[in-house]
């Protein structure tokens, strides 16, 4: 009996408070219905709960059960405003959403009595300062993105918007975006969903991003068609084009724009028809080999009329990428840029172990991706740019200096437009009208206001940066080296990230001096005619284990000449 009422007290207080209320209601005052309706209503709910198949709970606890699903609703925004601390980051702290809010509105972005991070803690980063600071007259730092087979080379901000693509963004967030980036004077990525009227209608310069769906640039069938593709491309407007291999928030990972979500403006954008499923393949079909995607990155040069063409990848097999190298070098072809996208990327919603566990996060893969480019000697043909939870100055200086020649940030532009980190993207429900095609919700975001928002964001970041440059004795982020970072890695000790990420000497990869581990097994893993490796990990490590045994025992040519075969020597310098 015990169990029955505790587990059943609220459902029958209400049921009895329903039955006391409509009695007096009935035989003394009308007024007493006030207390009646809702307890009823509970008592129902309670009837509900009982007989309900789906929560076990509700059955359990009628009407106080439902107070779980209440509270687990309510949580994101009561630990967002009442429990988080200003620097735990998940996915971004309270802090670096300040200091987006604090430079999009041309606030005070200064913070009094010393700093909140933990000085001594493992991880801990700083840029090292000089004894003689320079002066910088100008912050608008520029790098000029085009090879020797391009005609015409763009000079690219070291601050940009990356790709987020129509349908995901509401119109009024790429207006808001592509307006403040024209304010601005820089680049605005479109995202693999084409080019929408709202991306032309600001007149901002863009990266036009191309996905494995060939969105605006397709046929009837979904195969990449040339006639498409040049009519958008040649337009002044379009800057650069950007092959999608991969992005950090799901690499490897396809999707489909469920029909319903297909709008007339998002199928005039991407070529489809409105109302119908919209696939996005996990590969692309225009090309299948390393080889291939050379010659596609060549012929949409060509269609384009010489147009910086590079690619966009999220590192996985190493032997992957260096099958695309081997095959830059085989072809002689080379693209203007790659941008690096790191694993910790998430604009686009994805399955929860992708957001987690898929990809290789942004300092490893950009380090992997200059020191390959420097070993076989082409790095000064292809420019690098790094995306990834890039907020500060600081986020770009230290990417900077492992490597990037410029940086692009999605979510931080989005929170200059008004983001405030809902989590509700995928949902369409989004409360600031940011990633959302309700015209009721997103006409709360007020464009000429965000824009201008947008366009402050960039200048004061880059502001910002100018002040570090200063501070570090420099002149240009170009001039960044891992030896101007440093970070404590124990209590006890620190390492400049020149320690943690050695840097490759010019051709030593041409030159067969494999002195990491990683590319003494993984680059003759590599081909350039296909994405599958020559051999199989566990086979590429015995050989080079079997090489390093070898060289350890081979004799000495002095036991040679003695006609000792069985002594050993010391390991081989570098080995």
């Amino acid at each position: 009996m015990y169990w029955l009422v505790g587990r059943y007290s609220t459902l029958l207080l209400v049921l009895l408070g329903a039955v006391v209320t409509l009695t007096l209601a009935l035989s003394s005052s009308i007024g007493w219905y006030w207390a009646a309706v809702p307890l009823t209503l509970l008592t129902l709910l309670g009837i509900y709960d009982l007989i309900q198949p789906r929560h076990a709970i509700r059955r359990n606890y009628p009407v106080l059960g439902n107070l779980r699903f209440l509270f687990e609703f309510i949580r994101p925004e009561i630990r967002q405003y009442f429990l988080e601390d200003d620097t735990h980051a998940a996915p971004f702290s309270r802090a670096q959403r300040s200091i987006v809010y604090q430079r999009a509105k041309q606030d005070i972005d200064k913070r009094p009595f010393g700093t909140q991070e933990d000085v001594y803690g493992d991880r801990y980063e700083w840029i090292n300062h000089s004894m003689a600071p320079s002066q910088i007259a100008e912050p608008n730092f520029r790098v000029s993105v085009g090879g020797p087979d391009c005609l015409q080379p763009y000079a690219m901000s070291a601050f940009n918007i990356s790709a987020m693509s129509f349908g995901a963004l509401s119109a009024n967030a790429i207006l808001a975006l592509n307006e403040g980036a024209r304010q601005g004077n820089f680049a605005h990525d479109t995202g693999e969903g084409g080019i929408s009227r709202y991306h032309r209608q600001p007149g901002g310069a863009l990266v036009w991003n191309i996905g494995s769906g060939y969105f605006g640039c397709r046929d009837e069938s979904g195969a990449f068609s040339e006639e498409a593709f040049v009519r958008n491309a040649c337009t002044p407007q379009v800057k650069m084009i950007e092959i999608k291999l991969s992005q950090g928030a799901k690499p490897g990972h396809g999707g489909i724009l469920p029909g319903a979500k297909v709008t007339h403006e998002i199928a005039e954008a991407r070529g489809v028809a409105a109302w119908q499923d919209c696939n996005s393949p996990s590969s692309h079909s225009a090309f299948d080999s390393p080889i291939g995607l050379m010659h596609f990155v060549a012929r949409l040069r060509r269609l384009s009329e010489g147009k910086p063409v590079g690619f966009k990848l999220c590192v996985g097999h190493p032997w992957e990428w260096f099958a695309i190298v081997k095959a830059m070098l085989e072809t002689g072809i080379t693209p203007d840029f790659v941008v690096v996208d790191g694993a910790e990327g998430g604009t686009g919603a994805a399955p929860i172990e992708f957001v987690d566990h898929v990809g290789t996060p942004l300092r490893e893969a950009l380090r992997l991706v200059h020191n390959t480019l420097v070993g076989v000697n082409l790095r000064d043909r292809i420019r690098i740019g790094a995306s990834g939870k890039i907020i500060t100055a600081f986020d770009m200086a230290r990417v900077m200096a492992m490597g990037a020649d410029w940086c692009n940030a999605a979510r931080g532009f989005m929170f200059a437009v008004g983001c405030i980190q809902a989590q509700a993207c995928h949902t369409g429900k989004c409360p600031t009208g940011v990633t959302t095609q309700d015209p009721v919700r997103q006409r709360a975001l007020v464009v000429p206001d965000k824009a201008q928002r947008v366009a402050n964001f960039h200048r004061n970041s880059l502001h910002a940066l100018a002040e570090l440059l200063q501070a570090a004795g420099l002149t240009h982020p170009n001039q960044l080296r891992p030896h101007h970072i440093a970070r404590r890695v124990s209590s006890s000790e620190v390492r400049l990230l020149s320690a943690l990420f050695p840097e490759l000497e010019p051709g030593e990869l041409l030159r067969g001096e494999f002195r990491h581990t990683l590319f003494r097994v993984g680059w003759p893993m590599a081909r350039a005619d296909s994405f599958q490796p020559v051999q199989d990990l566990t086979t590429a490590l015995a050989a080079v284990h079997l090489a390093q045994t070898h060289a350890t025992t081979a004799p000495t040519p002095a036991e040679e000449l003695a006609g000792n075969t069985n002594g050993a020597t010391a390991p081989v310098p570098g080995q």
